[in-house]
C-alpha cells in the first residue's frame, strides 16, 4: 500500500505545545493542526456518536478488526502538509501493526492507514474541504464522509496531489460498496447512516 513517508521531527514544537494546552483546557474538544493552523472542534453530539458506532458494525462484520487490521477511533494521523500537522479522524481502518508506526504526539505514519472516516458536525467545511486535501496529500487510499448538513455520504478514492481522482457523493436509498482494497468488501447503507446521524447541524 503506497503512502507518504514521514520522518521523525526533531525541532521545537510551538504549535503542538499550544494544541496540547488547548486540549488540556477544553476536555472533549478535538484539536488538530492542518496547514499550520490549529483547528478546534467541539465535542460530538449524541447522533454523531450513534452514527459512528453504527458505521463500525459493517467493518466489524467483514472481519476487519482482527489480526490483519484494526478499526480505531480518534487516533492521530501525522500529516505531510506541515512540520507539525496532524489530524484526528473520527474512525480509521489501520494495519494491525500500526503501533510500530508511531511518529510523535500520539500520531501515526499515514503508511499504516487504509481508510479514514469523518461524520460532520458544525465543522463540515473542514471535513469536506480542508481534510480532503490533507488526507489526499497523506495518500490515504479511501476517505469516507458522512455529510449531515447536505445529507450525503461521500466516498473519495485514488489520492493524487491535494485531491482525490474519484469523489462520489451518494444519496439516501443507495448502498455503497467500498473497494475491497481495504481488506474486505464493506457495504454502507446511506439512509441508515444518515438517519443515525440526524441532527440540526446548522
Amino acid at each position: 500500500m503506497s503512502a507518504a513517508s514521514v520522518e521523525r521531527p526533531h525541532a521545537e514544537r510551538p504549535l503542538i505545545a499550544e494544541a496540547n494546552r488547548l486540549m488540556d483546557r477544553n476536555p472533549g474538544y478535538r484539536v488538530e493542526i492542518i496547514g499550520g493552523q490549529i483547528i478546534v472542534s467541539p465535542p460530538p453530539d449524541g447522533p454523531h456518536a450513534v452514527a459512528l458506532t453504527d458505521l463500525m458494525l459493517p467493518f466489524l462484520a467483514a472481519g476487519l478488526h482482527g489480526s490483519e487490521s484494526k478499526l480505531v477511533q480518534g487516533i492521530g494521523l501525522w500529516l505531510p502538509t506541515g512540520a507539525e500537522d496532524y489530524a484526528i479522524p473520527d474512525l480509521a481502518l489501520v494495519d494491525a501493526d500500526f503501533q510500530d508506526h508511531h511518529v510523535e504526539n500520539n500520531c501515526y505514519d499515514p503508511v499504516c492507514f487504509r481508510l479514514v472516516l469523518e461524520v460532520t458536525s458544525s465543522n463540515h467545511r473542514t471535513d469536506l474541504r480542508v481534510k480532503v486535501a490533507a488526507y489526499a496529500e497523506a495518500k490515504i487510499p479511501v476517505y469516507v464522509i458522512v455529510d449531515r448538513k447536505h445529507r450525503r455520504l461521500h466516498v473519495l478514492t485514488d489520492p493524487a496531489g491535494d485531491g482525490y481522482r474519484q469523489h462520489r457523493p451518494h444519496a439516501p436509498g443507495e448502498i455503497v460498496t467500498l473497494a475491497d482494497s481495504i481488506g474486505a468488501e464493506v457495504a454502507l447503507d446511506v439512509s441508515e447512516s444518515l438517519q443515525a446521524a440526524r441532527a440540526d447541524t446548522g
